[in-house]
Formats: structure tokens, sequence, C-alpha cells
């Protein structure tokens, strides 16, 4: 991991940093693959752009990685159809590279399958300022990228202003220095202070793949009202990427890179994340496999690789991966990891078994007693309240975790303001829990090729609302009435119109 520490001088910068408004945009000298002239383009390019976390008052992680191209490979072969049990044969062999050539046209690399990002060695460095001023300007030094990071660097910036839009600019160059190659544009937001009642607007998502998008190669279709919505900020609530879906099953951190670099070479997607404060929470599909726990693996992965994959290197990195942010006085969010610390699913159900880990859950506990926020909202990668599918053995809503849930459920009924989000489902929903009165949203899947687990109009008595369809959800807190704060909370189809509407306090 390689995370640099940003207070800054201030220093003069040409003024076109600010020049492009909420928008990402990644330049380089030439065009990518497919195109005239691409064997002109100089390396390194920013194809994945940059993307952030862990924003609050003061600080934030900016992530960028340097590529071989600017965009990914649009005209690559596909992965070919095999079935999982071909990762028996793989291993059977012996050799590593099974992994991937068992699942590719003969005589093929991987970096010239479609959606190919591939990485490559350079130099990066961040430029960041107060919006509207760009003579304010704030550099880094020039950091070296590596094969053994997949290229990727982080910076944490610190003592920044309460409730401000800050604009930043990535510069690529070649390892040995030079001109810049490349540059990416973005913007973030830190979070109000703890004594200001802010209007603010927010959004949660969950389960993307490249598979399953619905817009083509352009990326997912939500980023486009998400975009023109423009959030203060938005929460991925897990299942960013599948490993364990074909085209191609990553059963190597090599396959599992590929899958990132993909992802988030979309346009759409890298154009959304480069302009938005975001906070990601990752899930088992994203960690290793399906409903996975520590000590597992898959293919040559461990889940411990795993772990460090995403918390180190593919994402704003945070330790411990759980925390709680103010957005103003009337609004806080709690952010809870959810793979990290639990126990096996299949061991027996008790006061020990958890999902949290005992540290999480005590931080859990006392950060919420705490609080005078007016809405105190808790993003969680799996569901708490529910309802979930009887065979279902992964979450707090199923009763291999009951004693843990029942815990759970009535602690965060007994704080006022408290209301849950989560992702994982498939499906949109509300739901109320009947012994508590708790309050639980399913923001649903983020593609309209997505949808699936739960029978449409199979309707429990927990729910308030259900479509089992693509989308996502928003979040408003509007201007007080009577001197006091509302939230209104909607499920949105994958084109942006809302499908339900909650307002609180009820």
């Amino acid at each position: 991991m390689r995370i640099t520490k940003i207070n800054g001088t201030i220093t003069q910068y040409p003024p076109n940093l600010s020049r492009i408004s909420g928008l990402i945009i990644c330049l380089g000298y030439w065009l990518a693959w497919g195109y005239p002239f691409a064997e002109a383009e100089q390396i390194p390019q920013l194809g994945n752009g940059l993307r952030n976390g862990w924003a609050d008052q003061h600080s934030i992680v900016i992530w960028t990685r340097t590529t071989r191209h600017a965009e990914m490979n649009q005209k690559g072969p596909d992965f070919l159809q095999v079935p999982a049990s071909v990762e028996s044969v793989a291993r059977s062999g012996g050799d590593p590279s099974l992994y991937a050539s068992l699942q590719m046209p003969p005589q093929t690399q991987l970096d010239e399958m479609l959606g190919a990002c591939p990485g490559a060695p350079g130099q990066v460095r961040l430029l960041y300022h107060l919006e509207h001023h760009p003579e304010s300007v704030r550099r880094t030094p020039w950091t070296s990228t590596h094969a053994d990071q997949d290229h990727a660097v982080q910076w944490k910036l610190e003592s920044l202003t309460p409730g401000k839009t800050y604009r930043v600019m990535v510069e690529a160059r070649p390892v040995d220095g030079g001109e810049v190659t490349a540059t990416c544009e973005g913007a973030f937001q830190t979070a109000p202070g703890m004594d200001q009642s802010s209007e603010l607007s927010f959004c949660v998502t969950t389960c993307h793949d490249f598979l399953r998008r619905d817009g083509g190669l352009e990326g997912h279709q939500i980023y486009v009202p998400m975009q023109a919505m423009r959030p203060d900020f938005v929460v991925h609530a897990g299942d960013i990427e599948y490993y364990d879906k074909p085209g191609p099953w990553a059963w190597t951190i090599e396959l599992m890179r590929f899958k990132w670099g993909r992802l988030f070479s979309m346009p759409r997607n890298r154009a959304f994340y480069a302009s938005h404060t975001t906070y990601f929470i990752k899930d088992d599909h994203d960690t290793l496999r399906n409903d996975c726990w520590p000590g597992q693996r898959y293919g040559n992965v461990s889940f411990e690789q795993g772990v460090q994959l995403f918390n180190e290197e593919q994402f704003p990195s945070r330790n411990p991966r759980y925390h709680s942010i103010a957005w103003g006085k009337d609004l806080s969010i709690w952010l809870l990891e959810g793979r990290d610390y639990r126990s096996p699913n299949t061991a027996e159900d008790g006061p020990s078994k958890t999902i949290l880990g005992p540290d999480q859950k005590a931080w859990l506990k006392a950060s919420l007693s705490a609080s005078s926020a007016t809405f105190k909202l808790v993003f969680t990668p799996t569901p708490i309240v529910g309802p979930d599918r009887p065979n279902k053995k992964d979450n707090h809503a199923n009763a291999v975790f009951a004693h843990e849930g029942a815990e759970l459920r009535s602690f965060f009924a007994s704080i006022p303001g408290v209301i849950l989000f989560c992702g994982d489902r498939h499906w949109q929903y509300a739901s109320v829990d009947e012994e508590t009165g708790l309050w639980e949203f399913g923001c649903g899947p983020g593609s309209a090729k997505h949808q699936l687990g739960w029978k449409v109009g199979d309707e429990r008595p927990q729910h308030r609302f259900l479509r089992v369809a693509g989308g996502y959800l928003t979040g408003e807190v509007m201007a007080r009435e009577d001197g006091l704060p509302r939230l209104r909370l909607r499920h949105r189809d994958v084109y942006g119109s809302p499908v339900s509407e909650f307002v609180f306090p009820q």
C-alpha cells in the first residue's frame, strides 16, 4: 500500500484545473485501441481515472492507476464460456497460468481481451484546490507506480475545509520523468461541519459488474441520472464486481485485477466516480466468492489476499474499514465492514458468532449512542431486517446469524433516528421489523440486467415497498419545517424516475 499524506504548500499552477465543472476529462496525446495512430499513444495513461473514499470534514483519500492505454480495449475477443468446474482442472494441472488460458481463445493474451485496461509503470502527482480558487492549488511530489500494486497509488489529503467542493487533477508522466503524457480531472466534496444544518442529497447503489451491465461498453445506465443529480455523496454498498461469475472467473490475482481495470475504464463509471465523493463497502463477491469468510480460498487466491487486494490496492484505504461521518448537524452515516471479522457461516449460532466482530460492534454501539444527529443512517453490505429467503445463510436476516441479528435490531431500534440501508439484495425494498419497528431500505441492483432472487409480488408483512428490478436509492435532507429537518428517501429505476417515496420523521 502506498499512501502519501498531504498537507501541501501553496503554489501557482495554470487555472485550467477548474475549467470543467463536476465532470472528468481524461486526456492523452493519442487515442486508444482500434483507432488511427493508436501506436503513437504515449505511456503512461490514466484509463481508470481517479476515485476517492473516506471523506470527512478535513480529509479524503484519492486513488489513481497508471495504464498502458487511455481507454479499455473495445475490440478484443470475449472470454470462452467455460463452466466453474474448470477451476479444478486448472488446480490439478499445477500451472497458475491455466486459470486464465483455459478461459481464453488459443494464443490470446489477457491484455488483448475485450475490456482489458492493463497497467503500466509511470509517475503521478496530484493537484487540488478549492473550487473557484485555482490560485491556491496544492501539488504532491511525483510518485512512481509499481506492478506489485497494479500500478495504483493513493494519497491522503488532510487539513481540508469543511463543506467545500475541491477540484483535483492527476498528472502522469514516464517513469524516468519527462513531459506529462496524460491528465485526469475530477472533484470531491468535504462533509459540512457538525454544527451546520445543511440541505444535501445522496445516492446508494449495489450489485454491479461488467457481465450484467446495461449500457453497453459505456457502462451502467444509472450513472447518467446520478451524474445529473450531482449528489453530495454516494455509498456503494458492496458487490461492486463479481469474481465468481464467468467472463472470466477470477481465480487469480491477475484476473481479479483485470476485472477491476475493466469495470472502472467504462466511460460512465469512470467519469462518475472521478467527480463525486464516494464511500465503497465490500461484500463477498468482491472479496473472494459468494458467502465467503476468513480462511477460505477461491482458485489460487486466499481470503486474506482478496481482503488485501480490495482494502489496500484497488480502493481508497483505511484501517479499520468501519467509520462514522457527520454530514452536518442533522445527518450522520455509519459504514460497516461485513467480511473481515466474521465467523464462518457454518459455525453454531450463539453469543460468540458474529459478522461484525467484537471491536466493530463495540464501536458501533458507543458511537451511535453518543450521536446527536437527527438521522443516523447505517450502511451495511448485507441485510439486518430483510426479509430474506429461508435458504440463505450469510446475513443477519438469516437463521444462521439469528442471535447477533436480534441483538442488533433491538439495539438499533433503541436509538432514535436510526435507519438501515443495505446492498447485496437484487431487488428494491423498504421493510419494517415486526418486533422492533426498525426500518431498512434495500437500494436494489445497479443494472436493469441484474435483478434476481425474489419473486415478483411476493410481499411479506415486513414490506412497505417491493420492486424486483434494477435501480438505485436517493436521499435528501430537506429544509427544516417547524424547526425540524426532514429526510426524503426514494427508490428510483435505472433512468432516475422515482418509484417510491418515504419521508422521515413519520
